[in-house]
């Protein structure tokens, strides 16, 4: 009976993690155009950040509670599914459209990141509070080169109908909310399922919690593929990736050491593994087509397989 009241709790918490993610990228991105800030920079920057929030708030909630594991697992498996399968379901249903600076810039930043955090986690076997600096370095970085880039492109079209401020700042606040116990509900069902089913915190970050919190971008990836804007969804994943890495881990180090088990070597390098194929998808035409999307797919089936075989 436990087990199943925390099943339902966790699903709660997926739930309050979405619309909480959903509510908070379109009040930031509403108040955002209203003072004039460009599109681009709130595609770049809101969109991104916000389909991350529930990875930033499932992981700090994680570290500060003593799932730890969970911290860097939920990254890094939020990472690999964001490239595998989100981006692999997204190229299958439509061919998706790269911009050159993806290409040349944004994939391989994502790559070099997923490097320094394994590099970093090798170290100690855990990521202390200088490291956290390093991390956020990189992160205003490219914080920096993101807004160079937006001053350098031009404004997309504004929104036709834009809601009352009063609204915007209520979904912004709410979606917070939302956030916020959306992330304890997920990582205390999480663990105590984890802990019934016998699963280390390691493989239940990778698996269940990295899902879950990975269903903002999944969401938007794929309604945008359909609305044929799919153009938007490599630039939303690297970003999304880039940040879990950079801002997540680094933000949580900054706050308590985090764990890095020597199992998450090989995630880290799946991860790697998941951006270069990626990159060498589109790097020829600029385009991520369907072949390469079957191939992720397969690729992340097989992980998943790993992943039961051998956590």
């Amino acid at each position: 009976m436990d087990i199943l009241i925390a099943v339902v709790l966790l699903v709660l918490g997926f739930v309050m993690l979405i619309k909480g993610a959903d509510w908070f990228v379109d009040g930031a991105a509403g108040i955002a155009a209203r003072f004039g800030i460009p599109q681009l920079v709130i595609g770049l920057t809101i969109v991104a950040m916000g389909t991350s929030a529930p990875e930033a708030a499932v992981s700090i909630n994680a570290a500060l509670t003593n799932n730890a594991g969970i911290t860097i697992g939920n990254v890094l498996g939020s990472n690999i599914l964001n490239v595998l399968v989100i981006l692999g379901v997204t190229a299958v249903i439509t061919t998706v459209a790269v911009q050159k600076s993806t290409v040349k810039y944004e994939i391989p930043f994502m790559l070099v990141s997923t490097v320094v955090l394994m590099l970093l986690g090798m170290t100690e076997g855990e990521i202390v509070f200088w490291e956290g600096v390093v991390l956020w370095v990189l992160f205003v970085v490219y914080f920096i080169y993101l807004f160079v880039m937006a001053k350098n492109g031009q404004n997309e079209e504004e929104e036709k109908q834009p809601k009352p401020l009063w609204l915007q700042i209520v979904m912004l606040s709410v979606g917070m909310v939302f956030i916020v116990l959306g992330s304890d509900f997920t990582v205390d069902n999480a663990s105590k399922i984890a802990v019934v089913l016998g699963m280390d915190d390691r493989l239940i970050g990778l698996t269940i919690v990295a899902f879950g919190t990975s269903l903002p971008e999944l969401v938007t990836s794929v309604t945008a593929a359909k609305k044929g804007k799919a153009d938007i969804a490599i630039g939303n994943i690297v970003g999304s990736n880039i940040f879990n890495i950079l801002f997540v881990v680094g933000t949580t180090a900054l706050i308590t050491s985090v764990t890095f088990k020597m199992n998450f070597m090989i995630d880290s390098v799946i991860a790697i593994l998941a951006g270069v194929l990626l990159w060498v998808g589109v790097i020829k035409d600029m385009k991520l087509k369907r072949p390469i999307g079957i191939v992720m797919l397969i690729g992340y089936v097989a992980y998943f397989v790993y992943l039961l075989m051998f956590s």
